[in-house]
């Protein structure tokens, strides 16, 4: 049986497939139409869904869409009915939209891949979320959080689930609590992402590396915007927000007269401790203090987006006394509040699959039919990310001989680890591109930059010259899954942390590890930690494991191959335009090293 769960119109756009309940592929449509956070269509994914699997749109037995469009409809009439006049222009854009595509999402859907109707289904966005977690993770019965902007009306659910693994039980999905818009977790700390000065589902990772370079100063101001209940609940206070009436503003006056003029949109940011003074040509006092008031402000939000993260949490433990969480939604990138979830709570495991937000709901959506509309068993864990497209060897080398580069050819993965490895023991920036690119907004090692984690310099190397981005941006630590509990620490069990293989968690570096791996460890003392089995991306491992072994440190710094502004990297030429544009010394692709 062959299911097809896709997402679009809203994030992320995305296709998933699933085979007898096993993935198959998925990938986000911006992987292959090359445009950030595409959420068009996704024509291109569905077509590699189906050619990965060897299969036509014929041989499908359903599709299946991640939420109810006409719910969502129903949301946004009777949002903009209750702020009338005042919300006209979202009233008029959101009816261009739904009337020009929206609406019409199942009609698209039935003539594009000329099914039956009866082939399509539809989810509730929250189940999607609920189910694209808990139906990857190896777990009969868990705890369930999704956190995010806005579904159809709900915006954050607590519930439980249960698997049956051996054909004598029922897979079940129960959301018992629920917030529904314009109440929302995920709209208040975006309502803060454009205040800070970034662009809203774009900057809210920039928000998170803001963060440690300031202090919590201000979160009683930010609790004069939400209400905390006994339970999971909250409450906006809306005065203080625009983005249910306005197509152009998340937040009001009143909200500016509390936090004072929002930063300049994408504006240079520096403080004393984000970057040194010698540094910067233009570096001036009065910047940095204006920097470190917003910096404050960005620390202020993150803690109380954690605390009200760990309540319910705490909460969704006490409802289900179960030992273990599922989370998904948006807000389950916020790495940092899920490091501490399961470091402060009763929780003694917690899963988030690699693509938590719009995109993973895809999947989700074909699980959710899959398992508990079909009733049919578990059979599928998510042991890892790569569920992308590959490219076989001849593509690779084409590419590269119509660059006019020159080329090596090294077919033993032994001899290219060491190869790796004696780059970045040079002092030089390395590309990875291997296999199948990674499923989610993270490269884990298909599509990776690599370089030496002890340099200092590097932090700012890779951001200057690579990726072109603002100077206090994080770079993430890879390290092999068994040694991860030497350099890090309040860790248990990382062979059962999946979010570990994901960098989704946060954790403290132990004392004394930080000297050793400087260019990854973020203000603060902590790693957004990515851990690799040797199962699981061979050469990944084995390069770290010969640089632990040369230099006492099975730690390399990772971040994603691609620009500013751009998706990662997907095909042959995208790596080789990439590579060129930017200072990175080394292209390794597959069998074959690219060099300057």
């Amino acid at each position: 049986m062959y299911i097809l769960g896709l997402s679009c119109y809203y994030h992320d756009a995305a296709a998933a497939l699933l085979h007898d309940g096993v993935l198959v592929a998925a990938a986000e449509e911006e992987r292959f139409t090359r445009i950030k956070h595409d959420y068009g269509f996704p024509s291109q994914a569905i077509d590699f869904c189906l050619r990965q699997a060897g299969i036509t749109a014929n041989d499908l037995d359903y599709v299946v869409f991640y939420e109810k469009p006409l719910q969502k409809f129903e949301r946004i009439l009777l949002s903009t009915l209750q702020t009338f006049p005042q919300s006209w222009g979202v009233f008029r854009e959101s009816m261009i939209t739904w009337f020009n595509d929206k609406l019409w999402i199942k009609g698209h859907i039935l003539t594009t891949l000329n099914i039956p109707d009866e082939k399509l289904l539809f989810v509730e966005h929250h189940l999607s979320h609920a189910a694209s977690a808990f139906f990857c993770a190896p777990y009969k019965d868990a705890a369930i959080l999704t956190v995010d902007g806005v579904g159809e009306w709900t915006t954050t659910t607590v519930g439980k689930a249960t698997a049956d693994w051996d054909g004598k039980g029922k897979n079940h999905i129960e959301l018992f609590n629920e917030v529904k818009f314009p109440h929302s977790l995920g709209l208040l700390y975006s309502a803060f992402t454009a205040f800070l000065g970034f662009q809203v589902n774009e900057g809210e990772y920039k928000v998170m590396g803001m963060a440690p370079y300031g202090k919590p100063t201000r979160v009683d101001d930010v609790y004069k915007l939400v209400e905390m209940g006994n339970d999971a609940s909250f409450r906006l206070n809306m005065e203080y927000f625009s983005f249910h009436h306005s197509t152009t503003q998340t937040f009001s006056k009143k909200f500016v007269d509390l936090f004072g003029a929002p930063r300049a949109h994408e504006s240079v940011f520096y403080t004393p401790t984000t970057h040194p003074k010698k540094d910067h040509p233009n570096w001036d006092t009065k910047t940095a203090e204006t920097n470190q008031y917003y910096a404050d402000i960005a620390a202020s939000i993150q803690t109380a987006t954690e605390e009200m993260l760990l309540k319910m949490a705490r909460y969704a433990y006490e409802r289900t006394g179960l030992k273990r969480l599922c989370m998904a939604g948006g807000v389950a990138l916020n790495s940092v509040a899920n490091g501490r979830i399961l470091r402060e709570t009763p929780f003694e495991e917690v899963f988030i699959q690699p693509a938590p937000g719009d995109s993973g709901g895809a999947l989700g959506a074909a699980l959710y039919v899959y398992h508990v509309l079909l009733g049919q068993p578990r059979k599928f864990v998510m042991e890892h990310a790569y569920w992308g497209q590959a490219y076989s060897p001849q593509e690779v080398q084409t590419a590269i001989e119509a660059t006019g580069r020159s080329y090596q050819c090294i077919e033993d993965p032994e001899h290219r680890a060491q190869m790796m490895v004696d780059d970045m023991l040079a002092g030089k920036v390395i590309s990875l591109f291997q296999g199948r690119f990674e499923w989610g907004p993270r490269a884990l090692g298909n599509r990776s930059i690599l370089a030496d984690p002890r340099r200092a310099e590097m932090k700012d190397v890779v951001n200057a010259r690579i990726k072109f981005r603002e100077p206090f941006r994080p770079f993430a630590p890879v390290i092999l899954e068994e040694r991860v509990k030497e350099f890090y620490a309040g860790l248990e069990n990382p062979e059962q942390n999946y979010p570990l293989r994901y960098m989704l968690m946060v954790y403290p570096t132990r004392a004394g590890c930080s000297e050793k791996i400087q260019a990854v460890t973020h203000e603060g003392g902590t790693g957004r930690i990515q851990t690799v089995r040797r199962e699981n991306n061979p050469l990944y491992y084995r390069s770290i494991e010969l640089f632990g072994q040369a230099t006492g440190v099975p730690v390399l710094l990772n971040t994603s191959f691609n620009l500013r502004g751009e998706p990662i990297v997907t095909t042959p030429a995208n790596a080789l335009n990439t590579f060129s544009k930017s200072d990175i010394d080394t292209l390794y692709m597959d069998n074959f090293v690219v060099r300057k």
